[in-house]
């Protein structure tokens, strides 16, 4: 049987990577071919991107994976998180470094919004979770601060668009990248224009709009001197790094839910349609686009970012890996402290055990004493809130949930895939780990003809990676303290 190869890049917001995917006797087999660091570039009090460095380390990747592993991809692909875009000058240069979702100029600019648009209407017609840092409130922050920028933008991409076109020199919006904005009229290829009047900007800016699959052309000649590579296609997979992991859940028929779990955790159900109504919008759910006419009924919630940030903190006096981590909760009081994982006061608070803290003692609980308690509390917390959100789909949907698949980096952490399984009670089935670099080679695969549908590409993930399966336990302790948490939460 012939051998594929396929280079996805994938970019979180923490970490990027090259991973090569070979496919072979109908299996997906992967090499990590680069890894690197992404962080958001601080600079008088905002928060950037800084896109040229990444776009580096891509073609960093490609060259490695050429010169240093022997193997020419038949195509790359790019993924990011979503809502971020970069601006284009009539010129075809991107004009200063991207506003990273965590800066702080759109703190009031969602209430702003609202006083022209009404809150409900917005939903309703987008079908958005209603975030601050969605694009379109970007976009109105831009042109509230009258941002001098503007007055040379001719074109606007959003991330994996804009390094996609680095790559190819072609500028495209994908699909389910651009369903993240609240831009888009539910899932259908089409911007909402009376959006783009209500807040006075150009809809003309944007680019049309492509499905995940799209091959947008081949590696530029100067792309391919510099890294030797041959005039490969550049594809636009499913852009959203949500999109491609949830294309990747080794799963059959529709009664499971995922959770994608990484610095954030996305948790919903796959369905054929928008699921909007003003019900679902008090519960603030999206509906964002997928693969082959899907949608993704989800919720963000504020996942491992938690934990990444108090390290952050405490790396100062100790820097501790995962699984002393991981040991550390293990050893304290379970239960002692619950917090709502997506308060707004955890959205960049410079020093996440102090907010952590704060919330504690706001809500009459006692502090966390230990590095271990936090730990534990973020762990526990995590899993309630799946709880809550499972609780919620339920009531608004028709799906028969019987497992929840967890997918992504999140997967690796057997304590927080059980205590899921706990609050749940439900099995959990954990991995793929490498959930969105698999949706993404797998979606350049079916863009050249290996693999021909979404079934298809599922039916080889299970048949390449291998799950663990994780059992309820101690479930009713863990419902007499969901009694405690649903107290806590915000909607």
């Amino acid at each position: 049987m012939t051998t594929r190869n396929f280079l996805a890049f994938d970019l979180g917001a923490s970490s990027g990577r090259a991973i090569l995917g070979t496919i072979s006797e109908n299996k997906l087999s992967l090499k990590e071919i680069h890894r690197f660091d992404n962080q958001m570039v601080e600079i008088n009090g905002s928060f950037y991107w800084n896109i040229f460095s990444l776009f580096g380390e891509l073609k960093t990747g490609l060259k490695k994976c050429i010169h240093d592993f022997g193997v020419q991809p038949e195509s790359v692909g790019v993924d990011t998180w979503g809502v971020d875009i970069a601006l284009l000058d009539r010129n075809g240069m991107i004009v200063g470094l991207p506003y990273a979702y965590r800066d702080p100029r759109t703190d009031t600019a969602m209430e702003e919004v609202f006083k022209i648009i009404p809150q409900k209407e917005l939903y309703l017609m987008t079908g958005i979770q209603l975030m601050q840092f969605n694009t379109l409130f970007q976009l109105y922050a831009y042109k509230r601060d009258r941002s001098p920028l503007l007055e040379i933008t001719t074109n606007i991409l959003f991330m994996p668009d804009a390094l996609g076109y680095l790559f190819s020199g072609v500028k495209k919006n994908e699909f389910s990248i651009a369903s993240t904005s609240q831009f888009l009229k539910p899932g259908k290829l089409e911007y909402e224009k009376k959006l783009f009047d209500a807040i006075d900007f150009d809809i003309n800016l944007m680019q049309e709009l492509v499905l995940p699959g799209t091959i947008l052309g081949n590696i530029k000649a100067d792309i391919q001197k510099e890294t030797g590579s041959a005039a490969i296609p550049v594809v636009a997979v499913a852009a959203h790094d949500t999109a491609s992991a949830i294309a990747s859940v080794p799963a059959t028929g529709r009664n499971w839910a995922y959770i994608s779990s990484g610095t954030w955790s996305l948790m919903g159900i796959e369905s054929d349609h928008p699921l909007i109504s003003e019900e679902i919008q008090k519960l603030n759910f999206t509906n964002e686009g997928g693969v082959e006419g899907t949608t993704r009924f989800l919720k963000n919630i504020m996942g491992l970012w938690l934990l990444q940030e108090c390290r952050r903190t405490w790396s100062a006096e100790h820097d501790y890996s995962w699984p002393e981590m991981v040991e550390m909760s293990l050893n304290a009081q379970p239960f002692k402290c619950l917090i709502d994982p997506d308060a707004r006061e955890f959205l960049n608070p410079g020093d996440m055990p102090a907010a952590i803290a704060a919330f504690c003692l706001k809500t009459g609980q006692p502090e966390p004493a230990t590095h271990g308690e936090v730990i534990r509390t973020i762990f526990e917390s995590l899993a309630m809130k799946y709880r809550t959100t499972l609780d919620s789909i339920r009531e608004v949907s028709t799906t028969e949930i019987e497992k929840i698949h967890i997918i992504g980096g999140g997967a690796n952490n057997e304590l927080l895939c059980q205590y899921a399984s706990n609050a749940t009670n439900l099995p959990v089935y954990a991995g793929p780990t490498e959930a969105t670099a698999i949706g993404n080679i797998m979606m350049q695969a079916k863009a050249l003809g290996a693999v021909s549908s979404l079934d298809e590409i599922r039916q080889m993930v299970f048949g390449s990676f291998e799950t663990k399966i994780f059992m309820p336990q101690d479930a009713e302790n863990w419902d007499i303290e969901y009694q405690r948490f649903k107290n806590l939460i915000v909607i």
